[in-house]
């Protein structure tokens, strides 16, 4: 069997920085799940079809389904710039569900070993993060869906992890 990712269920949260609305607006992910139960799930982009559309979407609207199960918070990142992810959350209603993070230098990403060069499907030649879905309780991950081919929607899907909960 071929490891795929680095991060598995029963390991902490890496101890990086993220960035919420602004460069300035510093969020450490493991300091922000100490205690809590979240939910975080990584995209390949802000702004792609599946990801607004869809994949995303579902994580907002299944917000009321995730707090009667626990769930504090509910945390979307992309290796993107801040600004870019507060208008993507902005676009799609996400304020008071989901947290929208950027992981601007793809600190976060390499950390869980999630980073794939989506140059066929973006267009663009910098690594980006594999989707995924992940459930953490005090910053140790409990659940991890990670797609097999970094983009599609299956496994990583909203429905999918609720019914993991």
């Amino acid at each position: 069997m071929t490891l795929l990712w680095l991060t598995m269920c029963g390991d902490k949260l890496p101890n990086v920085y993220l960035h919420e609305n602004t460069p300035d607006s510093k969020v450490n992910i493991s300091e922000l799940a100490a205690g809590k139960k979240v939910v975080i799930v990584g995209v390949p982009g802000a702004f792609t079809p599946c990801c607004s559309k869809d994949f995303v979407p579902n994580f907002i609207s299944d917000c009321g389904k995730y707090k009667s199960k626990g769930v504090d918070e509910i945390v979307c990142i992309s290796v993107n710039d801040p600004y870019v992810m507060a208008a993507w959350g902005k676009d799609l209603n996400a304020g008071g569900k989901v947290r929208m993070l950027a992981d601007g230098n793809g600190a976060f990403t390499k950390a869980l070993g999630l980073e794939k060069d989506f140059a066929d499907t973006l267009g663009t030649s910098s690594s980006r993060c594999k989707r995924f879905s992940m459930y953490a309780e005090d910053g140790v991950v409990k659940k991890l869906f990670v797609e097999p081919d970094g983009h599609s929607v299956t496994c990583s899907k909203s429905e999918n992890l609720l019914s993991q909960l």
